[in-house]
């Protein structure tokens, strides 16, 4: 999902455009990130009610995924990038928990809760995978530091052909077998290659895209609600009997993630802002790719907690937004 206008920060590198353009990309982003929750659920009972009809959008599943990634290559400057040398600690601890205190959270969970096979695989790969592309616009809202948001982001992104094929190999391969090198080849084609392409046309012809971009955060929900649509419609039968424990597993990773991330960025000596987009950061998934990539790699039941964190984080995170301009608004009074 697109970035939201950048409040005025020393941390945060200039922007060049024009007030009204932001505030439009701005507002865009807000109303999205809102309504994103409804529009998931609404994708979610369609699925539900009409699964053999809606089945057949599996084929487009990457292609969706791909269009995602292209919005949100298009959303990145390369000032963006500026601040791995500027303030290279919080990136680096952010991006270091991302693929640490994620996938060992879901591998936990899975163990505690003695997850059958697909499933057990299905929360690694969701604790394995990148930044959630959500994330910042909800550490805009949440008054985080919304450049190193933007930044982790696009970092974790960039090494997720290389970590998230390994990590799921390590913690997964002993649920179902995982071809790390086909998934890091597929995770290239859906991933690297249309991020680094949308940066590029931002990069050579700004002047074209920037009118387009408060359209990016309806084009990352209408992807986003494709995927939820292919992935719970393939397993439809299976949501019945294990939906209500794939929501609990999928909560309790969210939200440990967020607290985790949050200690993690309050240790480590970063500013509040920091340590809040640490948080979101670390909780908040890029789930719609790890939904495509455990339905192509292991099964549709596999895909179902990717699909079921789509939902939840863009809910819980809307909560946590709400949570820390609460704490904002009782400490000026």
């Amino acid at each position: 999902m697109t970035s939201p206008a950048q409040t005025p920060s020393s941390s945060q590198p200039a922007d060049p455009t024009p007030a009204p353009r932001r505030n439009d990309e701005d507002r865009s982003a807000y109303i999205a990130v809102t309504v994103f929750p409804l529009l998931i659920l609404l994708a979610f009972a369609a699925a539900m009610l009409a699964p053999e009809a809606l089945s057949p959008l599996s084929a487009g599943t990457n292609y969706a995924l791909g269009i995602i990634m292209f919005g949100m290559g298009l959303t990145l400057t390369v000032p963006d990038f500026a601040l791995v040398v500027r303030r290279p600690l919080p990136v680096l601890v952010g991006v270091a928990a991302q693929f640490v205190v994620m996938p060992l959270i879901a591998w936990t969970l899975t163990r505690i809760f003695q997850l059958d096979p697909a499933l057990a695989a299905g929360v690694i790969l969701v604790g394995c995978a990148p930044g959630g592309t959500s994330s910042n616009v909800i550490s805009y809202l949440s008054r985080g530091d919304v450049a190193l948001s933007v930044t982790m982001t696009s970092i974790s992104t960039l090494l997720a052909p290389l970590l998230t094929p390994l990590l799921t190999q390590w913690l997964a391969g002993q649920y179902m077998p995982v071809d790390a090198g086909s998934m890091a080849m597929s995770i290239v084609k859906i991933v690297l290659v249309p991020v680094i392409g949308g940066l590029l046309i931002r990069a050579f012809l700004g002047r074209f895209v920037e009118p387009l971009l408060p359209a990016m955060p309806w084009i990352s929900v209408l992807g986003i609600c494709y995927v939820v649509i292919a992935v719970v419609s393939g397993s439809a039968d299976k949501i019945a009997s294990a939906g209500a424990l794939v929501l609990l597993v999928v909560a309790l990773h969210n939200c440990l993630g967020y607290l985790l991330g949050y200690l993690i960025g309050r240790v480590t000596s970063h500013d509040e802002k920091a340590s809040r987009t640490t948080a979101i950061e670390v909780g908040m998934q890029n789930s719609g790719l790890a939904a495509g990539l455990a339905a192509q790699y292991f099964s549709a039941e596999a895909a179902l907690p990717g699909a079921v964190f789509s939902i939840w984080h863009n809910l819980s995170g809307a909560v946590v937004a709400a949570l820390f301009r609460r704490r904002d608004a009782r400490a000026a009074n």
